[in-house]
């Protein structure tokens, strides 16, 4: 079977594959989510169930670690993650494995506000504490499956030189390239931790206004947390990145390397917003400023 266009990847190929391989589920209905993701499209099954469908082939080698790994870190942590409750095999057209999981109630945070900033950033500082705490004897190395999340900053030094080079005057070019340095100036030396992969707001739920759940785990795997500090400058200000860092109780060297991650995201997506002329180009440049100030005040 050939790779879908993202576009084919609806509610209709939801129902075909439950329909085919899950029929105890026939009944229940199939509806969009609030929020849906890039890597995959998740809809709703039920009031209880949701349904998540890979729309690559990198994206599709996150199914079998989520089924084996999520199980394993789930009562070691102190909030919900996704629980698997079924793993769906090629079919209808789809040329990838699927998952089922159980649905968590919530709202995004990019949709919903924390209602104390401050502790938000607590409450997601002790989560990953505990994360990293995890035994990570077995579990997955950097790679394709988490675009090398947890592997060496290092290994986007080309594409993040490339994209200063092109943005030229509507960046800081050359503070924006002493920060980039000053990340790159240390690596993680100590054994491998679980790391998260892709803390965003997108992935964090809110429920009564606090922080409720943690989703989407296909960037998990072992290696250096500094890739999950990254929010610290993409969603969290002032007072609750101080206290999100004083939670985490992390050195210079890893809250540099995760000022780089971030730098790097924005650096490499500002271009197509600018060519777009979208309202994300002018965030993306506002972020950029704040890391490289950052970067200054260190």
């Amino acid at each position: 079977m050939t790779a879908p266009d993202r576009s084919a990847i609806d509610a209709a190929l939801a129902r075909r594959l439950i329909d085919s391989q899950c029929p105890q589920w026939s009944s229940l209905p199939i509806t969009a989510v609030q929020l849906d993701g890039w890597d995959n499209r998740t809809f709703r099954l039920g009031s209880e169930l949701s349904v998540r469908l890979p729309t690559g082939p990198w994206y599709a080698q996150q199914v079998d670690k989520e089924q084996r790994w999520l199980p394993v870190l789930a009562p070691r942590l102190p909030l919900p993650i996704p629980a698997p409750v079924h793993r769906g095999e090629p079919g209808c057209g789809f040329p990838y494995p699927w998952s089922v999981y159980r649905w968590i109630d919530g709202t995004p945070a990019t949709l919903a506000a924390p209602a104390d900033p401050a502790a938000f950033a607590s409450a997601l500082a002790a989560f990953l504490v505990a994360l990293r705490r995890v035994e990570a004897a077995g579990g997955p190395p950097p790679g394709e499956h988490n675009f090398f999340r947890g592997g060496p900053l290092a290994t986007y030094a080309a594409d993040t030189l490339v994209a200063i080079d092109a943005l030229g005057d509507a960046i800081p070019r050359d503070s924006a390239l002493r920060a980039w340095e000053d990340a790159l100036r240390t690596t993680w030396d100590r054994a491998p931790v679980w790391v998260h992969g892709d803390v965003s707001a997108d992935n964090l739920l809110v429920r009564e206004g606090r922080l409720a759940a943690v989703l989407d785990f296909g960037s998990s795997g072992v290696g250096d947390p500094a890739c999950d500090t990254a929010i610290a400058w993409t969603f969290l200000s002032d007072a609750a990145r101080a206290r999100f860092r004083a939670g985490l109780d992390v050195d210079d060297g890893t809250w540099s390397r995760g000022r780089g991650w971030a730098l790097w995201k924005a650096l490499i997506t500002l271009p197509e917003a600018l060519d777009r002329g979208t309202p994300e180009a002018d965030a993306l440049r506002r972020q950029i400023a704040e890391l490289v100030a950052d970067a200054r005040a260190r």
